[in-house]
């Protein structure tokens, strides 16, 4: 709760016991004007009785309608006229009562200009009270219909990044397999049923934003099978995770996407064996992801950037987590290195 939702309450209740001392000294403010005890009682009750409808009118206006910019002219005008009326009121159903007590009826006109300036005051204070409690409460709720929003663009982007994964690797698969059919069918079978596995591995990982990185590994491991399909020798890993960390938590399918980078960089302008290394170790609070592979400066044409795969990487960490710092990239005697960042929940 805001401190000054605990002030708005605070103020009322306040007011509430304010309202009952100034009930008391109306009541011994009259007996000093010399009506009786019961007069005293009955004005005392009828004004304030009043004077609280008065007061719960105007709270349950603003309930239906809450100034914005004109909410202190509001304020002002609302108080002088229900005040006004209300004075009006006391004094007809006091006179009415009490009509043939002329002591009684000098002491009502007597007391006009206070009654006035008390009951101003008490409509006015109840005013500022209901629009201070009122706007906290549409803040509120306007803050919690932004955050609500924000969410949901949020989900609705993760999840356009992580269907745009796939169309790029599935193609590339289906042009490996379509090539494998006539000259080693057996292959080309066993890619299908790799692909098919890899396929529902994602549609599981689809329903979950968070995955362990032990489940992470196993099917970046179906993934690389499939490309070792694809590549035959030419392809190699070494992945390398340290103890204790395979049970923490990362994006679900963070990785594909930077090993797929890893292997356009390393592979696609070279003829030779290629090996990719991936290792996973635990950094404070974070868990630290780092692959490495060939890179040759001339060829991969760097100045065209490293592609979709990173680039959705550092959005998707940017969308979770609200930090530009959880992906670096850097070159190192023509190796490119890959580093990953991923804060642990608490």
């Amino acid at each position: 709760m805001s401190k000054s939702l605990l002030s708005s309450r605070a103020s009322l209740v306040a007011f509430s016991a304010w309202w009952l001392v100034w009930s008391l000294v109306q009541w011994i403010v009259l007996l000093q004007l010399g009506v009786t005890q019961l007069q005293a009682i009955t004005d005392s009750l009828l004004s304030n009785v009043l004077l609280g409808g008065s007061c719960f009118l105007i709270i349950s206006n603003m309930r239906y309608y809450l100034p914005k910019h004109e909410k202190y002219w509001y304020i002002i005008t609302v108080s002088f006229v229900l005040s006004f009326v209300w004075l009006i009121m006391i004094r007809a159903a006091l006179y009415f009562l009490f009509k043939n007590d002329e002591q009684y009826l000098f002491a009502l006109k007597q007391s006009s200009i206070l009654r006035y300036g008390v009951g101003f005051l008490m409509i006015s204070c109840i005013s500022t009270i209901s629009l201070l409690w009122y706007t906290q409460q549409d803040q509120l709720k306007s803050g919690n219909q932004q955050k609500e929003i924000e969410q949901l663009a949020k989900d609705a982007e993760l999840f356009k990044l992580r269907q745009q994964l796939q169309p790029h690797f599935l193609f590339n698969s289906l042009n490996s397999i379509s090539a494998l059919i006539g000259s080693q069918p057996e292959k080309a079978r066993n890619m299908i049923q790799q692909l098919s596995d890899f396929l529902r591995g994602t549609l599981k990982r689809e329903e979950h934003q968070w995955n362990s990185l032990h489940e992470e590994i196993q099917y970046l491991e179906l993934y690389l099978d499939i490309e070792k399909v694809r590549f035959g020798h030419r392809l190699q890993t070494e992945i390398f995770v340290e103890d204790g960390v395979e049970s923490l938590q990362l994006p679900a399918l963070l990785l594909q996407p930077a090993v797929e980078n890893a292997i356009k960089f390393g592979l696609y302008d070279t003829i030779g064996e290629v090996v990719i290394h991936i290792s996973a170790k635990q950094r404070n609070n974070l868990l630290e992801i780092v692959i490495q592979n060939p890179f040759d400066e001339e060829t991969a044409l760097p100045s065209k950037g490293t592609g979709f795969g990173l680039a959705s990487i550092q959005r998707r960490l940017f969308l979770l987590f609200e930090r530009n710092d959880l992906l670096k990239t850097n070159v190192e005697n023509n190796i490119f290195i890959t580093t990953i960042l991923i804060p642990q929940k608490k």
